[in-house]
């Protein structure tokens, strides 16, 4: 049922029908739609399809006016320039404001979008006027702030999508002159904020792992560089994947929480984790991943390890809390295996003996997915470890590890790992037919 909760929005369309068909009664319907967070009487809320249009509707308005303003820059008197910049967006702030205090809370955000992007030309045009350019950033870093302190207010997802959007761009921006977004933080916290505080969004939530990621690693980076350029190692990917498995483990101490928009972003966390994982051990089902590895000196060893560390015991510590230990547990050491031997042992032919393990290791893994996919009835566990088992035969076949009977007999291995799945999930049928 987690991915029933990521389609919440379609919920209540579908239980209203089975009203109509006199499958369960209205009373039921508003129950169950409010077991997942989604509105029966859609009062709320409107579909997903609403928003986008408004929202890119109120996107063409603006560039409509910028386009406008721009083809007849030079005609307009500077004076004029100015004023009219600032009185357009003071006026549709004041607009939106009305809107929000009135409780249109849905028209308000379109406008204070429509706002946000009158403030972005303001800064730019007006910065164009008097030649104020020596830090292109710092133009789109004022534009981010402006909007952040609207979606803080607001509590919007709307605006703070924006927000981070901004904050991104300037972000990358930032980092490729050279230099470190110290204020990035600062997006994070308020986009956190309208998380707990406002209504869920999962689009949100998901725009704001990645970025905490990408700001943890130009961190590492900025932290391990000698020289203002950042540096970026084999030590990044070690760390990014002991984070990831923290996540993971987060996901189910999330899933505990009495909250629905909780239980939300952990089936979102958990799904974007395991898939990280495996598109992870794709790329280390190879030889020359291992290889490159095992050449690599680490530079950063004792910092490494030290963050690893402190990720690794967070995430067992989170996976005995909610009594979900095993995953995390093989997890963690299947990772430091293979992390201890690449890092103590200098032997190149160690390559091919960890290629083999992994490739072990994810057939085993897919498994496991699929029988816990069949046992608990979740979906995406199924179907992610048919995709970790139906990928490696594929690459295998493309490339063999060793020769034609090795491979002949891996294959066999994935015949009986499927067959024997299929006959789990016969008896598990059988089972609750007769139960």
């Amino acid at each position: 049922m987690r991915l029933l909760r990521l389609l919440k929005n379609d919920l209540a369309q579908e239980t209203a029908e089975w009203v109509k068909d006199d499958i369960i009664s209205e009373s039921q319907a508003e129950v169950i739609c409010q077991r997942y967070g989604a509105d029966y009487h859609q009062r709320n809320n409107r579909s997903l399809g609403y928003n986008v249009l408004v929202a890119l509707g109120y996107l063409f308005i603006g560039l409509s006016v910028i386009t406008l303003l721009g083809a007849n820059w030079e005609q307009i008197p500077r004076g004029v320039r100015m004023s009219g910049l600032i009185a357009l967006t003071m006026c549709t702030q004041l607009v939106a404001v009305k809107k929000y205090t009135s409780g249109k809370t849905s028209a308000a955000t379109g406008i204070f979008l429509l706002g946000n992007l009158f403030y972005g030309a303001s800064i730019i045009l007006i910065a164009q006027i008097y030649h104020l350019g020596e830090h292109m950033p710092d133009g789109v870093f004022w534009w981010a702030l402006g909007c952040l302190l609207i979606a803080v207010t607001t509590r919007s997802p709307w605006i703070m999508l924006q927000t981070l959007l901004l904050a991104l761009i300037w972000f990358f921006t930032e980092v490729d002159l050279g230099f470190y977004p110290i204020a990035f933080p600062l997006f994070l916290v308020g986009s956190l904020w309208v998380l707990m505080r406002g209504s869920s969004s999962l689009l949100l939530f998901f725009l704001t792992v990645v970025s905490f990621v990408f700001y943890a690693e130009y961190s590492l980076a900025k932290f391990w560089s000698v020289d203002r350029y950042y540096f970026f190692g084999h030590e990044n990917a070690v760390v990014s994947i002991s984070f990831f498995i923290l996540m993971y483990a987060f996901s189910h101490w999330l899933h505990q929480r009495n909250s629905v928009a909780a239980k939300d972003y952990a089936s979102l966390l958990s799904v974007w984790s395991l898939r990280f994982g495996l598109l992870l051990m794709l790329v280390l089902s190879f030889e020359w991943p291992w290889e490159e590895l095992i050449k690599t000196y680490w530079d950063h060893k004792q910092s490494m390890l030290l963050l690893v560390a402190f990720f690794l015991t967070a995430a067992l510590g989170l996976a005995v809390l909610t009594q979900k230990i095993q995953m995390v547990l093989v997890a963690v050491i299947g990772f430091l295996i293979p992390l201890f031997a690449v890092i103590t042992i200098d032997d190149p032919s160690l390559a091919t003996y960890l290629q083999v393990m992994s490739n072990l290791a994810l057939i085993i893994w897919g498994g496991w997915l699929i029988l816990k996919g069949i046992q608990l009835g979740i979906s995406h566990y199924f179907f992610l470890g048919l995709c970790a088992i139906l990928i490696t035969a594929l690459i295998r076949y493309i490339a063999l590890i060793g020769d034609y009977i090795g491979g002949a007999v891996l294959f066999l291995a994935f015949a009986g790992l499927l067959l024997g799945a299929a006959k789990y999930w016969k008896k598990t049928q059988f089972k609750e037919a007769k139960a």
